[in-house]
């Protein structure tokens, strides 16, 4: 009787120990894939140049590939990717920065595939996965970003795969951090939550911003 009852605890048991790196990378996919829009918050942490920054705010995504990130700290702070164009704005400036988003080379730009078509197992290099307690934690290279990123850390919930928190490292040393928490899948959005409009007598101009 003993025997039976483990041997039916290590049936039960094997699944939950059977998820490989493709089963979690799939369902990461199929949960992105399915989705029309995403609203989250967010706190993004900053290391690097001889700086230690921490901002949050609000997160709001649409597909195909539209995104705009309001800042709460600092307040009025704000990022948008229109799907042409990305706009960047910190209150206070004179001027707001535009950049084609086929140009774009922020830390920000592989979060936007996810609203587009997922596949980690193609879009990252040198993929690999471990667990932490309900968390599975993706670790590759972005496609065609080897000579900046170092490595990109993806942490999802494996049971789901939605995704909780991004991790960026890059060549020079400096870090990146994403976490995400009250994630609103498929909520309604405009057309006007991506059109960047500048605050009166702020000039738009071409170019990156400052880090």
């Amino acid at each position: 009787m003993v025997r039976r009852f483990a041997s039916l605890v290590l049936l039960f048991a094997v699944p939950a120990f059977s998820q490989t790196l493709h089963d979690v990378a799939k369902r990461v996919n199929e949960h992105y894939n399915r989705l029309g829009s995403l609203e989250a918050k967010y706190t993004e942490r900053y290391t690097g140049m001889g700086m230690n920054r921490t901002e949050s705010g609000t997160l709001l995504l649409r597909k195909p590939g539209k995104m705009r990130w309001s800042y709460a700290a600092p307040e009025g702070k704000l990022f948008v990717l229109d799907g042409k164009n990305a706009y960047f704005y910190t209150p206070g400036d004179a001027q707001a920065q535009k950049i084609p988003a086929k140009q774009l080379d922020d830390m920000r730009s592989p979060l936007r595939f996810l609203l587009g078509h997922t596949n980690l197992e193609k879009e990252l290099d040198h993929l690999s996965m471990t667990t932490s307690g309900d968390r599975a934690i993706f670790t590759g290279v972005p496609k065609g970003m080897e000579d900046r990123v170092k490595q990109f850390t993806v942490t999802v919930m494996e049971a789901t795969g939605a995704i909780v928190g991004l991790k960026i490292e890059e060549q020079d040393g400096s870090i990146t951090e994403f976490s995400f928490s009250s994630l609103k899948e498929n909520v309604p959005t405009k057309d006007s939550d991506f059109v960047f409009s500048p605050p009166a007598g702020v000039e738009v101009v071409s170019g990156l911003p400052p880090v």
